[in-house]
């Protein structure tokens, strides 16, 4: 089995609000006009940090567990996805999201319940607590993303066709399920695999020319062997009937 896919039984145990909340917090991002940097790392934030650690934050039989995990409620989970973009902004921007305008899309977007300013506040507390206040994202697919794409403009004149936007489509594209965005676990990797799919789909079959494996297997001293396995995986996933 491929290193970087899970189990059958952990595919089983997606949770079915998995998409939902994707949907949410892709859309906020949108709504809110953050940077690309801002959105990915919120992703990374909640979808593999806070969500996967939720189960276990809850069963330490913390009689004062907050009331935003009592129960936990899809309207809460994405007053979360919110609050994660809210941090995520406070590290990568220079003048950072206000709670205002947090709060005036999620009364607009949350409509099973109406949250305060305090609570976005609270929730803010909650998700550090959670996350055991490490909130690191440098460790990033999209920034190696970002750093390959511009060294491939500077080599490659296919680069001006190369569409930027398909590689950002693809990478929101792998959060939709668990073992697909189990492949940002290695964002190096991942990063080069979406770079070559991108090329895949948008560079016209007949101007392929340029040897787009070889050079980023050279630039990024991934194995060969596993970009191909990862582009495989990743346009199976992009072509899959919906």
């Amino acid at each position: 089995m491929k290193k970087w896919m899970w189990s059958e039984q952990q595919r089983s145990s997606s949770s079915p609000l998995r998409l939902p909340l994707l949907q949410f917090l892709i859309q906020s991002a949108q709504e809110l006009k953050v940077a690309p940097i801002v959105k990915y790392a919120a992703l990374s934030l909640f979808f593999d940090r806070f969500y996967p650690s939720l189960s276990r934050f809850t069963q330490q039989g913390d009689d004062t567990a907050n009331w935003l995990l009592q129960p936990i409620r899809e309207s809460n989970l994405q007053l979360f996805s919110l609050i994660s973009i809210w941090v995520s902004s406070k590290i990568h921007d220079s003048r950072p999201l206000s709670v205002k305008s947090l709060k005036s899309l999620g009364d607009k977007t949350i409509t099973e319940q109406h949250f305060t300013t305090r609570d976005f506040v609270e929730a803010e507390v909650v998700l550090l607590q959670v996350l055991d206040f490490e909130i690191g994202t440098a460790n990033n697919a999209f920034v190696f993303l970002e750093e390959l794409y511009f060294q491939f403009k500077e080599v490659a004149k296919l680069s001006e066709v190369l569409n930027f936007e398909a590689c950002i489509d693809i990478m929101d594209l792998l959060y939709e399920r668990d073992e697909t965005s189990v492949l940002y676990s290695s964002p190096r990797s991942l990063a080069a695999s979406v770079l070559v799919a991108s090329y895949v789909i948008t560079v016209p079959k007949q101007r392929q020319e340029f040897p787009v494996l070889p050079w980023v297997k050279f630039v990024t001293s991934c194995k060969e062997e596993d970009i191909k396995e990862i582009v495989t995986d990743i346009l199976k996933h992009v072509f899959e009937p919906s």
